[in-house]
This record gives structure tokens, C-alpha cells and sequence, in this order.
């Protein structure tokens, strides 16, 4: 029986686009899975090493790993309204302006992760900030609140809690990409290493397609026990509200807009790749 090393988040959009494959709850085609969950940058550390076959990453590595791997049209994570926001906490001193927000030219941000999206939408974004501290995602809210950070980019169930947290919302990092470049914002996609058999890939990319559609059609009335177990510490209304904001039409098929899209991202990431 074929095993298959794969690897995602544990994030609620990841586990409920994967729970039928990885479950069984589809037919797999005699498939087996071990699974890596992992914070997406340790998946994009680990796609420069060319460690898995079946991986999620971030787009913003994408350029960097496409020689040894090809992106699939399923599972991944692309769309209007899903992007990163750029976060602070209002306050005047002497490291801000007038309107509460952190001077721009001398502030250091928190980024989740240096080849993650939500860096170079924010770079996109900010060219001049210079002072970047690297955090997991998790880890950015605290750090504004506790005044490590003077702003923060935050991404996944965080966009849903940091205003309980007295955060406020500088700017929309996905909204300047699209409205920029007319064009859906692409976070993250589902690649394949390219030693694997073409007919194998083109099976698993079915197969994730079937999982998501099996998702959907089953999660109505109760969210999958594999996404609550990987996200206890959140309300399911916010696992919900999660998986509704990054699973979509894009994550069943990305089509010709989301490979135009991440084509598009992708010349944004050479363009300032020598100043990030």
C-alpha cells in the first residue's frame, strides 16, 4: 500500500480541506498518509530542503522552490478579503505620530515568518520598514500588546480576535495587493515534488479536490472532529468563520484567475526580492 508524506497546518482551513483524504472518508485509491502538521513556515523551510512530496507553503516561497516542485490546482488558499492585516495598538509617544500610529520609517513590525506571504505583501506595502522581527503567527498579537513590536502582521483566526484584544487595523495587506493589481490575493498552495510520478500527482490533486468537496457537503451541522481536535483553543464559531474566509471556489480549482494571480505575485516577489 503506497505511503505518502504530507504536510499542512493545523490551521482549521488546512485540516478541513484534508480530513477526508487523510481519514479515509473518500476512497483513496489504496493511498496511505503521514502527516506533518507544522506552522507554514516550517513547511517553507522544509520545501527549500525538498523534504516532503506533498506540502502546503506560502506563496511568497514559491519562486524560490518551483525547480523542484509543481504547484497543484487543489487545497489551496486564494481569494478576495483573506489577506494579511497590518495591526498596532493606539498610543502616543515618541515612536508615533499624531494619529496614534507608529512612525512608519522607524518602526519595527512583527512578520509571521521571512517567506511567508503576508512578509512580502507587506513589503509590497512598506518598502522603507527595515526592522522586521520574525515571529510564529501566533505569537504577533502578544508582542504588539506588550510593546516588543510597534506593529504586527497577522494572518489566519487572529484577523478575528485582535480587535477583543484592543488592537487596531492599520492597513488590509490582501485589499492594496488586489486593488494594485486587479487580482485576487494568492496566501498559500498545495505543491508536489517533482521526482513523483506525474499520473501520482494528478491522482492526489483529484483526491484533495474530492476531499474538499466531501467537506462541504458533510460539515453543515457539525464541524469535522480533526479540526476541532488541531484547533482547541479556538470557539468553533471562529474555526468556522476561518475555514469560510480561506476555503472557496479557489481551493477547489485555482483556474486560470489564481494561476494568473500567483504568476503576478510572483513578479512581485523578484521585484523587491532585493530588498526584502
Amino acid at each position: 500500500m503506497p505511503l505518502i508524506e504530507i504536510g499542512f497546518s493545523p490551521c482549521p482551513n488546512d485540516t478541513f480541506i484534508f480530513d477526508a483524504l487523510v481519514n479515509h472518508k473518500i476512497d483513496t485509491k489504496g493511498y496511505e498518509f503521514k502527516l506533518y502538521l507544522e506552522d507554514v513556515q516550517t513547511l517553507n523551510a522544509w520545501a527549500l530542503e525538498g523534504r516532503l512530496p506533498i506540502s502546503k507553503i506560502s506563496y511568497g516561497v514559491w519562486p524560490l522552490v518551483k525547480n523542484n516542485y509543481q504547484l497543484l490546482n487543489a487545497g489551496g488558499a486564494l481569494g478576495k478579503g483573506v489577506g494579511p492585516l497590518l495591526i498596532y495598538k493606539e498610543a502616543a509617544g515618541n515612536n508615533s505620530q499624531t494619529n496614534g500610529q507608529p512612525t512608519i520609517e522607524t518602526m519595527t513590525v512583527a512578520v509571521p515568518g521571512v517567506n511567508t506571504t503576508a512578509h512580502l505583501l507587506f513589503s509590497l506595502a512598506f518598502p522603507q520598514v527595515k526592522n522586521k522581527k520574525f515571529l510564529v503567527f501566533n505569537e504577533i498579537e502578544d508582542a504588539v500588546l506588550s510593546g516588543k513590536v510597534d506593529a504586527g502582521v497577522i494572518i489566519h483566526e487572529n484577523r478575528f480576535t485582535y480587535q477583543q484584544k484592543g488592537l487596531s487595523k492599520w492597513m488590509d495587506l490582501g485589499t492594496f495587493f488586489e486593488e494594485t493589481f486587479n487580482a485576487p490575493i494568492p496566501l498559500g498552495g498545495i505543491i508536489a515534488h517533482q521526482s513523483m510520478p506525474l499520473e501520482e500527482v494528478q491522482l492526489i490533486d483529484a483526491l484533495i479536490k474530492e476531499s474538499i468537496q466531501f467537506a462541504f457537503r458533510h460539515s453543515y451541522t457539525a464541524l469535522p472532529d480533526f479540526v476541532k481536535y488541531n484547533s482547541k483553543e479556538m470557539s468553533e464559531r471562529v474555526m468556522r468563520q476561518h475555514i469560510d474566509l480561506y476555503v472557496n471556489d479557489f481551493s477547489i480549482d485555482m483556474g486560470v484567475t489564481g494561476k494568473n494571480a500567483i504568476e503576478q505575485l510572483e513578479k512581485v516577489w523578484w521585484q523587491l526580492n532585493s530588498t526584502i
